[in-house]
């Protein structure tokens, strides 16, 4: 097998990174993210049409009736409905929605439930969501260490927190809504590029000792490109189902879908240049790797 020199490349994958980190972060302070309803406090109505839900009908009805700002969105079946109102609405306000829909449409209109989320359980959500991902970065920076050592725990951490930033720069870009189920998937995303990475880590340990002669880039790219065809295989069969929920899914698992696909693009990317790119600016070599020797084993062994 040919070997593919990865680690020739690694200033030019270096600048690109750089370039979408800079980006993210830019607009992440600029922008920032364009907190949901889970975040931001609001009022969630439910409503079930007898026939198919006409969605622009509904979107222009709420608009002109005075809840302006309202999201409208399929919940399961063309007839269920969820409606998402912004601060200043209550559940008190769900009677004097459906009355507005069912003036608006000819079948029956029936309201299922109301919830409403204040600003003050938005604000605990969003702080819990922060310190759940900064957890999982620091057991998973922990577990790397005991399992390999300690460059290996940092190229990982590293090449984490940039799927991250870059996935959550990719929302506030886009203005993308950032929900309960995009926070899960980011949660995900860790946990899937911690095991692409995992997999590389354990390869290039393993060359490490195998490959006494070698230098490290040379190592490096021997083992980047022995586990390319296992890393794309994965990543590809993953895609194929993320896009496909995220074409039939409905609107309500869009965030979820995008999410990941953006996390798993990166994470491919990552686990092949930023972990690795990081093993080599921190100067990984043999000694780092050598299994150390009990006392007294020399003198065992010795005839």
């Amino acid at each position: 097998m040919k070997t593919i020199d990865f680690m020739g490349q690694r200033r030019l994958a270096t600048l690109f990174s750089a370039l979408l980190l800079i980006a993210a972060i830019a607009s992440l302070s600029i922008r920032q993210l364009n907190w949901g309803l889970d975040f931001t406090g609001g009022t969630l109505v439910e409503v079930h049409y007898s026939e198919r839900a006409p969605l622009s009908e509904i979107r222009e009805t709420l608009n002109n009736g005075g809840f302006a700002g309202a999201i409208v969105v399929r919940f399961g079946s063309d007839q269920e409905v969820m409606i998402r109102l912004p601060q200043g609405y209550s559940d008190r306000d769900g009677g004097r929605l459906l009355a507005l829909l069912q003036n608006a449409y000819s079948g029956q209109v029936e309201l299922r439930r109301t919830e409403y989320v204040g600003p003050q359980v938005g604000d605990e959500l969003r702080e819990q969501g922060g310190l759940a991902m900064l957890l999982a970065l620091g057991l998973v920076m922990l577990y790397v260490a005991f399992r390999f050592q300690l460059k290996f725990s940092l190229g990982a951490v590293a090449a984490l927190v940039h799927d991250v930033l870059i996935t959550l720069g990719f929302f506030s870009i886009l203005g993308l809504e950032f929900d309960l189920t995009v926070l899960a998937a980011l949660l995900a995303v860790i946990g899937y590029s911690l095991n692409d990475t995992i997999v590389v880590s354990d390869r290039i340990r393993e060359n490490f000792r195998k490959i006494r002669k070698a230098e490290p880039r040379e190592v490096i790219n021997v083992s980047l490109t022995e586990t390319l065809g296992r890393t794309l295989v994965t990543s590809l069969t993953t895609l194929l189902v993320l896009s496909a929920l995220f074409l039939f899914g409905g609107e309500m698992i869009h965030g979820f879908a995008a999410a990941l696909i953006v996390g798993v693009i990166i994470g491919t990317y990552s686990s092949i240049y930023v972990s690795a790119n990081t093993l080599m600016a921190l100067g990984i070599n043999k000694e780092d790797l050598m299994i150390p020797v009990k006392e007294g084993a020399e003198q065992d062994s010795t005839p």
